[in-house]
């Protein structure tokens, strides 16, 4: 069978109109960040990101045409003003990069191996692909800069050991057991889940600053407070081991008041970094044989998928979530 003559399959419906409405997002902060970095070597990696944001969503918008398929509203120059106050500073524009690179990563490995048409499963590689050089770019300018923000270093061990008590798994709950120290990947995703906390605690701060809507910025209030909490709980049991903790980017935030973006972009913004924070929680908690830290990201996730479905309902009752593709209700279709 010639490909055009393959339909898309559900899988790659969600994955195409996703990343669609997402680019429209990005391209809308990064059009911002574009028109008022300062600094040369920042800029030509918010330049990068940019235009590959513009790229991405001129081949959707072929894809969509070509299957006839809708193409989304997602965001627009409705929903940015470049025109505006610094609300964030420069470096800011790195971690937020290096952050969104991550997510990308991580979706576009995964849509690829799930997609099944040869020009999707093309158009995800290619992607992926670009976003593994942007995430180089910006690794090397926050390097070459020194902001770079490595994660705690441990020695190297002697030799091979195995385990030998079921302690190992144990987090201390009932007081007479000693808590083991942390492996290497739970103070790895500790270190992360911190860090990513902390960028989402700037961004939330921003945002409840310009928001329009005194509904809005009471929830990216309750963002603020929900984000800090998650950040110390991560950061003591790293203490509790002599371990760093990342960096916070609160002073990162400017003094302005006036909105570079949409009430809806920044509401819709808040429930993708969420999304992308309970995958790493799950991820997390799979890597994490010690009781009680696998234990806290459970109670966690709950807290944000909690305030996620809050979001959610803010977008519904403004008439700004966008549906996205899905399964006839044959149900209703048999009674008609």
């Amino acid at each position: 069978m010639k490909e055009k003559d393959i339909r898309l399959t559900s899988t790659e419906m969600g994955a195409l109109w996703a990343t669609y409405v997402n680019d429209t997002m990005a391209r809308c902060v990064l059009s911002y960040f574009h028109h008022i970095v300062e600094d040369s070597e920042i800029t030509s990696v918010v330049k990068y990101a940019l235009d590959l944001s513009d790229k991405q969503i001129q081949e959707l918008t072929k894809i969509f045409n070509a299957e006839d398929f809708p193409i989304p509203k997602g965001f627009s120059d409705e929903d940015v003003n470049v025109n505006v106050k610094r609300l964030f500073s420069d470096s800011f524009f790195l971690y937020y990069i290096k952050n969104m690179a991550k997510v990308g990563l991580v979706t576009y490995s995964m849509t690829y191996t799930m997609a099944s048409r040869s020009d999707i499963r093309s158009f995800f590689h290619d992607t992926l692909l670009k976003t593994v050089k942007l995430d180089q770019k910006v690794t090397e300018v926050l390097q070459s800069k020194g902001l770079y923000i490595r994660p705690p270093y441990m020695p190297i061990p002697d030799g091979i050991d195995f385990v030998e008590n079921k302690n190992f798994l144990s987090g201390g709950f009932f007081g007479f057991l000693d808590k083991r120290p942390l492996i290497s990947i739970e103070i790895a995703h500790l270190f992360a889940n911190a860090q990513t906390n902390g960028l989402g605690k700037t961004m939330l701060m921003g945002f409840n600053q310009v928001a329009r809507s005194q509904e809005i910025r009471k929830y990216f209030s309750r963002g603020v407070d929900i984000s800090t909490k998650h950040v110390k709980i991560f950061a003591d049991i790293l203490k509790d081991d002599e371990l760093p903790v990342p960096m916070t980017w609160d002073s990162d935030v400017m003094d302005s008041t006036e909105a570079p973006f949409s009430d809806k972009l920044m509401l819709y913004h808040v429930s993708l970094l969420i999304a992308a924070g309970t995958g790493n929680y799950g991820i997390a908690t799979a890597a994490s044989p010690r009781r009680d830290v696998a234990a806290n990201y459970i109670r966690l996730a709950a807290e944000i998928a909690s305030y996620a479905e809050d979001g959610a309902k803010m977008l519904i009752e403004h008439g700004w979530l966008e549906e996205p593709p899905q399964a006839p209700d044959r149900k209703e279709l048999m009674k008609t």
